[in-house]
């Protein structure tokens, strides 16, 4: 089989009838001062906690978990870690445990594969310890496993919509015929602050799962990149997770944050990097967190329904990477060129989850999707950001555009098809 080639393996583990139960957890994922934040520089300042935060479900069709995780990114063996350490202290399958990064960019970007190969290098970049990788991982197995004494039955699911204002806004733009780029602080230039939003997708869904009218949890999903500042050695939730910890402070109700197809999407109309732009995204965020809570219609509990798809992508557009290159382009580009040489060396699949909780259907994806994806199931809730090795994932017309996502793609051309096709399977559509 060729890197291009691709198989697609489908495994419905187990519809559970109603009668399943639920539990939220939260464990501190905050990295130790000196270990990397995204790509490589050390952590130096903690400005504000970084967690991981998920949901054990339990029904007869057995135990399976979704958690999210303050990082910018979790990839090969770091990521398997994770879903590992889960899958042991809630007694289930690897396959049944879904984790995600929520994509702040004050937070670990940690690609355990880039990591196997730069490691052969006389003098590497920085890299997570393997030490506080194990220490993180048995912090959140601790904390789910401790979940499992707070199952509680589920017998009513809710999801409220609202339109939150002046957050979203796409970075790619067709100006006068021609690409144009609006990265996460673009308001720093009046003129890309002044060009009209774009295509987003305008709505923050939030899903709850009820005991009685007693709310167990709830799970904001919301398409746009959580960045307004990076690198420069500060550790933060960013606006997200401001917005995330105030809700739940106040209602005393867990929230996790999903971030949907957002590859193509970030608040840099709005954003100039300043703090009085953070807060301002903070607080609109919670205000169209609460609007969405208050809009929430609820329905029976119905069934709990886990599926999988293992899923190869293509490699990147440019062929297998020379690895290592004779070229020293510095640290944070090496770790780049070491993610897309081990991605195009990559044979294990990329696992794609999609979770039905009644009527409503969450879907799980590896990389950073573009918003195109979640136009290919606009009801379904597609989350990014599993697995990230595969950077971003983009149509094929993005390829033939130009512009940044396919040049920070590691999945080639060709991916459309495949992960639309592997959508529609889990969704049934």
């Amino acid at each position: 089989m060729t890197r291009r080639e691709f198989s697609l393996g489908m495994a419905a583990l187990g519809a559970a009838p109603a009668g399943w139960r639920a539990a939220a957890f939260r464990a501190d994922a905050t990295p130790a001062l000196g270990e990397p934040l995204i790509w490589v520089d050390p952590a130096r300042e903690v400005v504000d906690p970084l967690w991981a935060k998920g949901i054990v479900l339990d029904g007869p069709g057995g135990r399976a978990v979704v958690c999210a995780v303050d990082w910018c990114g979790l990839g090969g063996f770091v990521h398997r870690m994770f879903v590992n350490a889960l899958a042991r202290a809630v007694r289930t399958a690897p396959e049944r445990v879904a984790v995600v990064a929520v994509h702040q960019h004050t937070a670990p970007y940690a690609e355990g594969d880039g990591y196997e190969l730069m490691a052969q290098l006389a003098r590497p970049p920085l890299m997570m310890s393997r030490r506080f990788l194990q220490t993180v991982t048995a912090r959140l197995a601790k904390a789910a496993a401790r979940a499992l004494e707070d199952l509680t039955p589920v017998d009513a699911v809710g999801l409220g919509v609202a339109h939150p204002e002046k957050i979203a806004s796409a970075r790619r733009l067709m100006v006068d015929g021609k690409l144009v780029t609006r990265f996460s602080s673009g308001a720093k230039d009046p003129a890309l602050a002044a060009l009209p939003e774009g295509d987003i997708d305008t709505r923050l869904r939030t899903l709850t799962l009820f005991h009685g009218s007693r709310p167990l949890v709830r799970l904001h999903h919301y398409a746009c990149h959580p960045q307004s500042f990076c690198c420069n050695g500060q550790v933060s939730s960013d606006f997200v997770g401001a917005a995330r910890e105030a809700v739940e402070q106040e209602e005393g109700v867990p929230q996790i944050c999903l971030t949907g197809c957002a590859g193509d999407v970030t608040a840099g109309k709005y954003n100039d990097g300043s703090e009085a732009a953070r807060r301002a995204l903070a607080g609109r965020l919670e205000t169209g967190m609460r609007a969405s809570i208050s809009a929430t219609q609820t329905a029976a509990a119905g069934a709990m329904d886990w599926r999988t798809a293992q899923v190869r992508l293509p490699g990147p557009a440019e062929g297998n990477p020379e690895w290592p290159s004779a070229e020293d382009p510095g640290p944070q580009q090496l770790y780049r060129r070491a993610i897309r040489a081990a991605f195009a060396r990559r044979r294990e699949p990329l696992m794609f989850t999609r979770v039905a909780l009644g009527t409503v259907q969450l879907v799980i994806l590896p990389g950073e999707p573009m918003l195109d994806f979640q136009r290919h199931a606009p009801e379904a809730l597609i989350a990014g950001y599993s697995d990230i090795s595969p950077g971003y994932i983009c149509p094929d017309s993005a390829f033939e555009e130009g512009g940044y996502e396919p040049s920070a793609a590691n999945a080639g051309p060709g991916s459309e098809v495949i992960v639309k096709r592997t959508i529609s399977a889990l969704l049934a559509l």
